[in-house]
């Protein structure tokens, strides 16, 4: 939890989900008078979380006070899980309470853009991250004034590898007089075991961690002094920054699990102590050219360690795709010791190459599974499975997405799992995940970091052990309704299968319960818990119908979706959840400085899209120029501006950071590089550089670009640009402005727009020669699979800089970027912006990454090397 004062403009962009398209972007633009922290008091900062039967309810308040003697803008900002859903937010202000209110989407909306039609101000709340999204919303105080913020959130705990985890990140800021997290957790079935621990705990703040455990529940607080808190005795800087992490599991029944029931509501868990199936998985790698660096490196380390996971009893293939399909062994292998030690040495040779063959590759999984199955190879009793493992769109052979689901849906037919893991941030995220759900699988981001490796790994510790196959939940038909999902594909070791329903009547004796699963049944009447106190059981039902239904609508044809998300939507009205299709809308005070206004509260997702222009960001700018508060909300944006002029100089502009990254390409004159490769949309864009007159005194030759060819295969187009423009065919789909002696704009219809300025240098110049610039907009039209020199930024990209420190030109300090898993150090430095003044340019500042932008872009510069201005390699 934090709240923070600040005067500068905060840009700040979240990715949801990061997938070649223009990724789901939110802006957040807010500007506040300057406070100073000695104005304003934080004296309680509070997290209060009860968890009953896995039900976890959790209300953060924080509490200031404005000593000022005027009033001040002040910011609430709180991380949740994103599995979790907001039920309340409140603000007390001067002893009025202002409460929210769940509405709509589309209703929240329309009330947000009135307020802002009417020059009122306006604010919004989330932003994602891997595990956690951020709440945050800014308030003006009167002097001298208190305020309270309440924020109420609610999730059902899912049992990973054995054990439950309650996650509370804490993020005060500043040294808080009343600072505590307080966890109460109720377990009828009773509880095994608790641990707690924080990523800030030192050997003297561990003590602070207290724990009392009894057979069915357990307290954990921790409550430190602002002395305590210190970073150092005397300075205001806090150890109070990281995840609070509560982990426990219950006592398991060894029958048919626990059923709870209250007020009419009941929930079932069901983990049985089952010996583990043996598993039959094939290993489907991407070795595509967009996996070469680091990617390439981490996923060896982690296919060498999962290997060694490999139960003897199972069976494993290997299948590397990139344009070819190569296998390991023509069939599944034993995991026996020796074929471990033979595969891993096969794991340690792969490299990346060629483009990526993603429906060839899975269907060559499927049919030696199949055809493994008729040769009776494989346990009758065992678990088949597919890992694919891929960063980035299809783009050999099969790539309409839509096509490659339905044959791959067709190919399995229901007789086995098909996991996918999307790797770094190129992945089609949507589409991995539609495929998997649509085959008894799940979907897991990657994330391109350093700790890709743990991820992978831990992806598979959770499907490594098959307990049941096909399991189904039965009740009877005259005593339960409205049930969540009752069949399951599949259990794990460490897992847990939930159902909950609607009981019809009160008559518990006819209440019995089967559970079928492949090669297993078992019937009889569960063991009944004790009354236990509250309404956790109707919005435990409702939380999981609400998330099943929610999952439900990424399948199914146009009429299951609507009625899906229509009994989602009344679902999410009805128990004040917000979803992805409800906003929590808070009306804000007036005060002397402003009208009442709303602050909408919205649940965002990994694949929703809303196609917009930059026209947006120019509104966002217009409302920044009037110092006011605002949100821009559920808009899709390009935000990249990516650019290229000089020697030849690449400059990736990210508005939404108020930054940029630049580097250079050195190459000798006459090399093509491939910049923009959209093999979906058919779009190709070469460039060829072309070298001073002669050498100059210095020894060091600069090149530029000057000539582009660009290719739109679908549209028919072909079109060269030099120094003198030459057409070689192109149709009415293309269009061409052209400003004499100055630029020319390409605009492919429906799609990209590329803006081409010439430079011309003096022309009795001993050394240098004209050349031209290179810019793109509206890159967001370019579908998910697009990748080259400039292509791969088209979307973004996530970094951070710290350890600012003096560099070897004292105007141009160096930092370190952690970006993509790797640790460069870059330099501060400016780049010439020729769009607005093409004669002078404008001095835009950015990070200069080093050698060709090594760590940067995806790769080997010569990976970009390609044979003619209109190959694709």
């Amino acid at each position: 939890m934090l709240i923070h004062y600040t005067w500068h403009v905060i840009v700040d962009l979240i990715q949801i989900k990061k997938s070649d398209s223009c990724r789901e972007t939110h802006f957040y633009l807010l500007t506040f008078p300057s406070v100073s922290l000695s104005q304003v008091e934080v004296y309680s900062v509070t997290v209060d979380c009860t968890v009953t039967s896995r039900f976890a309810h959790t209300v953060m308040t924080s509490k200031a006070f404005n000593k000022a003697n005027s009033s001040q803008e002040i910011l609430f900002e709180v991380e949740l899980p994103k599995t979790a859903f907001i039920t309340n937010f409140s603000m007390e202000i001067e002893g009025q309470v202002y409460v929210g209110e769940v509405k709509e989407k589309e209703k929240a909306k329309k009330q947000y853009e009135k307020a802002v039609s009417s020059g009122q101000t306006a604010g919004l709340v989330k932003a994602s991250g891997r595990k956690m999204e951020k709440f945050s919303v800014s308030v003006n105080i009167a002097a001298e004034s208190n305020v309270t913020f309440v924020l109420t959130y609610e999730e059902l705990l899912q049992r990973k590898l054995g054990r439950y985890e309650l996650l509370t990140r804490v993020k005060p800021k500043t040294l808080v007089q009343d600072f505590q997290i307080v966890t109460n957790i109720y377990e009828p079935q009773g509880i095994s075991y608790v641990d707690a621990h924080a990523t800030f705990l030192s050997n003297e703040l561990l003590p602070l961690v207290e724990k009392t455990v009894t057979d069915r529940k357990a307290h954990i607080s921790f409550s430190p002094t602002m002395e305590q808190q210190r970073k150092c005795p005397g300075c205001d800087g806090t150890l109070i920054d990281g995840d609070f992490i509560v982990s426990y599991d219950v006592k398991r029944e060894k029958n048919l699990g626990d059923i709870q029931i209250v007020n009419g509501y009941f929930v079932h868990f069901f983990a049985p102590e089952l010996p583990k199936l043996p598993k039959n998985v094939v290993f489907v790698i991407d070795i595509s050219g967009s996996m070469s660096g680091r990617k390439i490196v981490q996923t060896r380390e982690a296919m060498l360690a999962i290997l060694q996971q490999v139960h003897e009893d199972d069976h494993f293939a290997i299948i590397l795709f990139d344009s070819v399909i190569e296998t390991w062994k023509d069939s599944l292998t034993k995991a026996t010791k020796e074929n471990i030690t033979e595969a891993m040495d096969y794991i340690r040779r792969i490299n990346s190459r060629g483009m990526t063959n993603v429906n060839d590759a899975v269907l060559k999984a499927v049919n030696m599974l199949v055809k493994d199955r008729q040769m009776e190879r494989l346990p009758e009793r065992s678990a088949d499975m597919i890992i694919l493992l891929t960063d980035g769109m299809p783009n050999e052979g099969e790539s309409n997405i839509g096509k490659i689901q339905e044959n791959v849906r067709t190919a399995i037919g229901g007789n086995m799992s098909l996991y996918c893991l999307g790797f770094g941030n190129d992945v089609d995220y949507s589409f991995l995940d539609v495929m998997s759900r649509q085959n008894k699988g799940l979907a897991r981001r990657i994330f391109e970091a350093s700790d890709a490796v743990v991820q992978l790994q831990g992806f598979y510790d959770e499907v490594a052990s098959p307990l049941l196959l096909e399991v189904d939940m039965h009740y009877p038909d005259n005593a339960v309704d409205s049930l969540t999902t009752s069949h399951f594909s599949q259990l794990f070791n460490g897992t847990e299968i939930v159902v909950a329903g609607h009981l019809m009547d009160n008559d518990l004796d006819n209440f019995l319960v089967e559970v079928v699963g492949q090669g297993v049944r078992k019937k009889g009447k569960t063991k009944e818990m004790e009354y236990i106190f509250g309404d956790f059981t109707e919005r435990l039902w409702a939380y999981l119908t609400i998330q099943q239904l929610l999952e439900k609508r990424s399948s199914g044809t146009p009429d299951e979706k609507a009625n899906t998300t229509a009994k989602a939507l009344d679902m999410s009205l009805q128990y004040s959840f917000v979803t992805p299709l409800t906003s929590m809308v808070v009306t804000k005070p007036e005060t002397e400085d402003s009208t009442s206004s709303p602050l909408i509260a919205d649940k965002l997702t990994e694949g929703t899209w809303r196609k917009q222009s930059l026209k947006i960001l120019n509104m966002g700018l217009v409302f920044l120029k009037e110092t006011k508060t605002i949100l821009i909300d559920e808009l899709e944006v390009c935000v990249c501006v990516c650019v290229l002029d000089g020697d030849p100089h690449f400059m990736i502009e990210l508005p939404d950071r108020g930054d940029a990254l630049c580097f250079n390409i050195n190459d000798k004159p006459g090399t093509i590089f491939n910049l923009v490769r959209d093999s979906n949309s058919g779009i190709l864009v070469n460039g060829e550089i072309i070298g001073d007159k002669k050498t100059p005194p210095d020894g060091k030759i600069n090149t530029y670009f000057w000539r582009f060819g660009i290719v739109h295969q679908t549209l028919g187009v072909r079109l060269e640009v030099t120094l003198m423009i030459d057409f070689y065919s192109f149709s009415y789909s293309v269009d061409l402005l052209v400003t004499k002696d100055r630029s020319l704009t390409v605009t492919l219809r429906d799609s990209v727009k590329f803006v081409i300025l010439l430079h011309k240098v003096w022309k009795k110049h001993p050394y240098h020669r004209d050349y031209l610039g290179f810019y793109t907009l509206d890159s967001h039209l370019l579908s998910p699979g697009v990748h080259g020199l400039l292509g791969q930024f088209y979307h973004g990209i996530n970094y951070e800089v710290a350890d600012l420190h003096p560099g070897k030109v004292p105007e141009k300090p160096d930092a370190t970027m952690y970006v993509k898993g790797q640790e460069l150090n870059v330099t501060r430095g400016w780049q010439r912006d020729f769009r607005g003044d093409v004669k002078n340019g404008e001095n835009v500042p950015c990070w200069f990454i080093h050698n060709n932008g090594t760590g940067l872009i995806d790769g080997h510069v010569t990976d970009y090397i390609v044979s003619g201005l209109f190959k694709s390699v």
